[in-house]
Parts: structure tokens; C-alpha cells; sequence
């Protein structure tokens, strides 16, 4: 595949071969995790043909692990080792990383994390410590460690390298699935949709979903700058920062085609759908970009070949097969 590069990268500060480079770099850490292409009618929607990017199968657990990575194998990682803010997965892997590459990790979680993440953590050796009710508690603790020990701090978004990581999924996406016309993606902080969208740079169309109960993109888009939202729902460890990055924006409002708003009803129907017809366990966050379509919050148009990312898994699989 060949990708130029044009005057727009002064928007998002990366390049396409940044990013190939950058894919090279991880690629022996990380898994290429596996597509499945769909018809809509199996969802009962339109004969659309769909691809699911099953990035749940990713080493620990959720498409983080490509941004840890990226972090830990470009920057000068110091004696104290590396701390990390989290609603869970970006912790998970950032200690997931840290262990694979012999590193000390100290990563802070909110109250809200889900025991399964915060489980995860722990069982990759980090150093876990719970502070506060949302990610910015956790994160301006993170940031009083930081100054304090000297580790190198590991952005769960708003990094260049983590955003250049989180690219690496757009590009794999595109050798598995070139025909795309449109990628759903799943937004919190921004950094995989910036990601995504950097590598895309408006070749298809990138479409962001929220929990409306976590809107943050959305409110940034109206705003015309990064603003404080809602950080609530049920997808509120993963998706639920109070606002986008500052790196992300740019990104995000040069080459993001549009937002949607999904309800914790949906998507809790997402995840529900996704057991019981392919045997997927998706956690809330990782099914919100497939609740756009099966809650009609994205309408395709007729043909219209679609790419949904589902971001992460790391949910209590066994209670939630029994359960649902």
C-alpha cells in the first residue's frame, strides 16, 4: 500500500510513515488482532456489508496496548519507571507493557474502574493505587507522583506517541479491510479516534460515538475547542474523561466527519447482541461504536460499507454470559 503524505500533516504532527515506522516498532509486542465481515441483516439492519475489528483481542484486553508500547519504546524510560492514569484499560496496559519490557509501574484508577480492569493490574505486577471517583482524581494523583519519584509519566491519550500507537489499528484496519467506505469508533478522550483519523486523513469517513451521558468530542466540536463535559454511564471507566485532548482536537476536527450520541440502554443492547450472535463479550465501552448502528444513532446509507471498531473486553466475561 502506498500513502502519501500531504500539507495536512502539519495538522496532526504525524506522519503516514511515522506511523509505518512506528507499527514496525511494535509489532513484535502486540497482537494483529483479527476482522470479521458481517452483514447487517445478521442484526437485523440493512444489507450493509459490516467489518468488525475484534481489537478486545488485543493483549490486555483493549487497543491501549498499542499506545503503552509506543510510549515505552520511544521515550527514555527512567530508573523510577513509568505512572499512568486510568479509567482501567490504559493502566492494564501500561502495566501489561512494563512487564513485557522489565519496567517498574505505578498506575492510578478511579472508584468506577471495573474490578475486572482493576484485577488485570494488579495481575501484571504494577503498583495499584485507587484514587477518587473519575479519571481526573486519578490522574492529577498521577501527575503529584510524577513530580515526586521521577517516573516518566504514560498519557492514556493526549501524547503524541500514544496517538501514533492508537494509529497503527487504522492502518492494519486498512490492510484488512481496504474497501471501507466508514470507521465507527468509540470516543473518550480522543486518542484512538485521533489516531484512526490520522492515519485515514479523510480518505473514508470517521465517525465518532459517545455515551450521552460522556460527550465529550461533541461538546469540543460546538465549542471549537476542548471543553469540559459530562463524565458519567455505564461506560464511564473507559469513556468518561472531562474532556478531549488538546493534541486530539486538531485531529479530530480537521479529518472526524461527525459524532453521534448513544444511551447507556444501547449499548448495554450492543453487548447483549454481540453474546448472543457472535459469541463476543465486549465490555461497555467496546460495544458503544456497534450500539450506533443497532440504535439507528448512525444511519448508513444504502451500501455504505462499514468498519466498527470494538475497542476493548475487559469485562467480567463469565458473570456476563450467565447473566445476559
Amino acid at each position: 500500500m502506498s500513502i502519501r503524505c500531504t500539507e495536512e500533516d502539519a495538522v496532526t504532527g504525524i506522519t503516514s510513515q511515522d506511523i509505518e515506522r512506528c507499527a514496525a516498532l511494535i509489532r513484535p509486542h502486540i497482537r494483529r488482532t483479527p476482522v470479521v465481515a458481517i452483514d447487517g441483516t445478521e442484526f437485523g439492519l440493512a444489507a450493509n456489508p459490516l467489518t468488525l475489528k475484534l481489537e478486545l483481542l488485543q493483549y490486555a484486553g483493549a487497543f491501549k496496548t498499542r499506545g503503552a508500547f509506543a510510549n515505552l519504546l520511544t521515550r527514555e524510560v527512567p530508573a523510577a519507571g513509568v505512572v499512568a492514569a486510568s479509567g482501567g484499560n490504559h493502566g492494564a496496559a501500561t502495566a501489561y507493557a512494563a512487564m513485557k519490557l522489565g519496567k517498574p509501574a505505578r498506575i492510578y484508577v478511579p472508584s468506577v474502574s471495573s474490578p475486572a480492569k482493576v484485577q488485570r493490574i494488579r495481575d501484571y505486577g504494577a503498583d495499584l493505587v485507587i484514587e477518587g471517583d473519575r479519571y481526573a482524581d486519578a490522574l492529577a494523583a498521577s501527575e503529584i507522583w510524577a513530580r515526586q519519584s521521577g517516573a516518566m509519566p504514560v498519557p492514556a491519550f493526549d501524547q503524541r506517541e500514544t496517538i501514533m500507537g492508537q494509529a497503527t489499528l487504522g492502518l492494519e484496519l486498512e490492510q484488512q479491510a481496504p474497501d471501507i467506505d466508514t470507521v465507527l469508533v468509540a470516543v473518550g478522550g480522543g486518542g484512538l479516534i485521533a489516531g484512526i483519523a490520522a492515519w485515514f486523513a479523510g480518505r473514508i469517513k470517521v465517525v465518532g460515538v459517545e455515551p450521552a451521558a460522556a460527550p465529550t468530542l461533541t461538546r469540543a466540536l460546538a465549542a471549537g475547542h476542548p471543553v469540559d463535559a459530562e463524565a458519567g454511564g455505564i461506560a464511564a471507566d473507559s469513556l468518561a474523561p472531562r474532556r478531549v485532548g488538546d493534541r486530539v482536537y486538531p485531529i479530530a476536527e480537521k479529518y472526524v466527519r461527525s459524532t453521534v450520541l448513544v444511551s447507556d440502554d444501547a449499548i448495554a443492547s450492543a453487548q447483549e447482541t454481540l453474546w448472543r450472535t457472535l459469541r463476543i463479550v465486549a465490555e461497555p465501552g467496546g460495544a458503544a461504536a456497534f450500539s450506533a448502528l443497532l440504535s439507528g444513532a448512525y444511519k448508513p446509507e444504502a451500501g455504505e460499507r462499514i468498519a466498527v471498531v470494538l475497542s476493548g473486553g475487559n469485562t467480567a466475561a463469565v458473570d456476563f454470559a450467565r447473566t445476559r
